[in-house]
């Protein structure tokens, strides 16, 4: 028999076990309580909150774009999107039918965009149609009742006030995708958040973190359905400091002049090619151009499947900014950094003249220049006027290829400028060095022969060719181009002002900059100059034709008619030019493909922009301009009328030397 003693003892251990085990138990439910009431207290009463209140999100606008003459160049407009809240779907068939109605989409439809978000949470929106009209955001609201998780959202879109032009610079805003967040959160070190829209190319990518505001929000009391009942000011859980007010963004005005980009564009229609425009003194750029162009609102308000099909496919490549991301042989407009380093080098002299044949021969190979006939007697300023392949030519046995990559490089030649866009590219000014690199290769002296006319392995951006010829005109100085004038807050306070950057200054005589500029005078001014006939009235402007060429051609095809070659073969058209050419205040480049002579097709567009410039901001100079150029019209026809002499003279001399010989037989 046990003892009470020994029953007590047999059951102790179990007692206590068991007593652990309801401590325990108590212990957990402690912990949970405190992990629900106190660690996740915020969590929990926020979601209790979200059953009788939603927060809605309210979006803050963009920061505004203005041109440097305060013309609002980018805009915010009001943008109603449909959507529908899964969670508060009722009566899908019902609803849905409804809504097809509503929006003039068909049921089918609407249900597929539900299927393709259908992994999404059931809380979140789904866009059904973007940019819907006044008269559909009306029906919506009014049929609430009847449509249980249809809404209406505001967006804040952005206008863009002249569209395709100048869309390059400006860019577009797209809503992030979930497979894009990511990347763009570590870009930016920014949360950004589904159903942002975020800057893509030109200014809105590169300042997007300074045109975005701060979103804001607040609380709304809703029905079981999700409907709103009311806007709250103050409640037993709820209070005024819970809202956030939106902060919009910081607005920008640009370097940019509208009216030069109007007339860039204009004049590019109907070609491919772009054209930039910059302050020598500065580095402002006041006009960029690229054609073709897209249209950035289309972007913002809802971009349409077949819009976005014609952009791809266009094989003109509208996306492509081509003052920046595209690099193409100079040609002749090279020939000016090809004289300034023979003359600093005293390989020649402003006044030498060399004799210039048809063709060059070096070694076996023959090169031709681009007229049949040849130049003759040559110096500088005619090798310019005239555009002397033969003269360079010569000049190409005594100028080593470093030395002329050095020189062009002075004048920011085969690098970037380091402009606030994405995506520029640096040209190429090869050297020895860089073929031995590249090909593993020695440099040849047939090669510098092509380069110094600038083909080959030469190629340049136009917007360096406009910063280059833009430091010849202001004496050496190659000034970094910008495009942000300054940066300001909504109640117009300056954070932010650009002030011109010296990037370097050429290590060129004065001497030679006023032979070379002296020769891009002859260039436009003077009659057989390669840029006589694009002159323009009141511009007074010194410049360079360049041809491009695309492939190599032989002797028989290099004059063959441009313009009777397949489109795809044809030269692209450079021409470079400043102005006024006595006190220089603008340089502009322009580049159209496939366009044949720059003379031709590029000039006219230096042209158009160089007369709006000079009668917008120099009027005065520009009536002295005209002035000059009717004494440059009066030369020209003493020119004609000599040659029409000279012709008159051989001719009546032809039939005298008919004459006596029909007396002697």
């Amino acid at each position: 028999m046990f003892s009470e003693d020994d029953l007590v003892r047999a059951h102790k251990g179990r007692s206590d076990l068991l007593g652990l085990i309801i401590f325990i138990c108590f212990l957990v439910i402690l912990i949970r309580l405190w992990y629900l009431q106190i660690y996740q207290g915020d969590l929990f009463f926020e979601f209790s909150r979200n059953n009788r209140f939603r927060k809605e999100i309210i979006k803050a606008p963009r920061g505004l774009i203005y041109s440097r003459n305060n013309q609002l160049l980018i805009d915010n407009t009001p943008r109603f999107d449909a959507i529908i809240i899964p969670q508060y779907l009722r009566n899908k068939e019902e609803t849905l039918t409804k809504l097809s109605k509503v929006l003039s989409l068909s049921k089918k439809e609407i249900e597929a965009s539900l299927r393709k978000e259908r992994t999404q949470a059931k809380y979140r929106p789904i866009t059904i149609k973007k940019n819907i009209s006044p008269e559909e955001v009306a029906i919506i609201e009014t049929e609430s009742v009847k449509l249980p998780g249809v809404r209406v959202n505001t967006f804040i879109s952005r206008d863009y006030k002249d569209r395709e032009i100048g869309s390059h610079v400006l860019g577009y805003v797209t809503e992030i995708s979930q497979r894009l967040l990511d990347s763009y959160r570590k870009r930016d070190q920014y949360n950004y958040k589904l159903g942002d829209f975020i800057g893509r190319k030109g200014i809105e990518e590169k300042f997007d973190l300074e045109l975005r505001g701060r979103d804001g929000y607040e609380f709304v009391e809703v029905d079981a359905l999700g409907r709103m009942r009311r806007q709250l000011k103050e409640n037993v859980i709820f209070s005024n400091a819970d809202n956030q007010e939106a902060i919009p963004g910081n607005n920008i005005r640009l370097t940019i002049d509208r009216d030069l980009q109007k007339v860039a564009y204009d004049s590019l229609e109907g070609k491919i090619g772009s054209a930039v425009a910059i302050d020598v003194n500065t580095g402002e750029v006041l006009a960029m151009v690229s054609r073709p162009s897209f249209d950035p609102s289309e972007f913002s308000k809802g971009l349409s499947s077949n819009y976005w099909s014609e952009l791809i496919k266009d094989p003109g490549k509208p996306f492509l900014n081509r003052t920046i991301q595209e690099h193409y042989p100079p040609g002749s407009t090279f020939k000016t950094f090809t004289a300034i380093a023979a003359l600093e080098e005293n390989i020649i002299s402003p006044e030498k003249k060399i004799f210039c044949k048809p063709t060059f021969r070096l070694g076996r190979r023959v090169y031709s220049d681009w007229i049949r006939s040849g130049h003759g007697w040559t110096d500088v300023y005619k090798s310019l006027k005239r555009s002397v392949d033969v003269y360079y030519y010569h000049i190409a046995k005594d100028l080593d290829i470093d030395i002329l990559a050095n020189y062009a490089r002075m004048f920011g030649l085969g690098s970037k400028t380091g402009i606030s866009l994405s995506r520029e590219t640096s040209g190429l000014i090869p050297t020895k060095e860089w073929k031995r690199k590249r090909f593993g290769q020695e440099w040849q002296l047939g090669e510098t022969v092509s380069c110094v006319i600038g083909q080959s392995y030469v190629s340049v951006t136009p917007l360096q060719l406009a910063v280059a010829y833009g430091a010849i005109a202001n004496g050496g100085k190659v000034y970094k181009p910008y495009l942000i004038k300054e940066i300001f807050t909504p109640q117009g306070e300056v954070i932010q002002r650009s002030e011109p950057t010296l990037l370097q200054t050429a290590n060129v005589s004065e001497k030679t900059l006023e032979a070379v500029k002296q020769g891009l005078y002859q260039v436009v001014n003077e009659p057989r100059g390669t840029g006589w006939w694009s002159r323009g009235k009141g511009i007074q402007m010194a410049g360079k034709s360049g041809t491009s060429q695309v492939r190599s051609m032989s002797k028989k095809e290099l004059f063959n008619k441009c313009k009777d070659m397949p489109y795809e073969d044809r030269h692209h058209g450079v021409f470079v030019a400043f102005a006024p050419y006595d006190d220089p205040k603008i340089a502009i480049a322009s580049v159209v493909e496939h366009g044949c002579g720059g003379s031709g097709s590029a000039a006219p567009i230096i042209r158009d922009i160089a007369q709006v410039y000079m009668k917008k901001y120099h009027p005065k100079k520009y009536e002295e301009n005209i002035e000059k150029d009717k004494v440059a019209t009066q030369k020209y026809l003493r020119y004609v009328r000599s040659l029409q002499e000279k012709k008159e003279k051989a001719e009546e001399q032809e039939d005298q030397e008919e004459e006596v010989s029909g007396e002697d037989e």
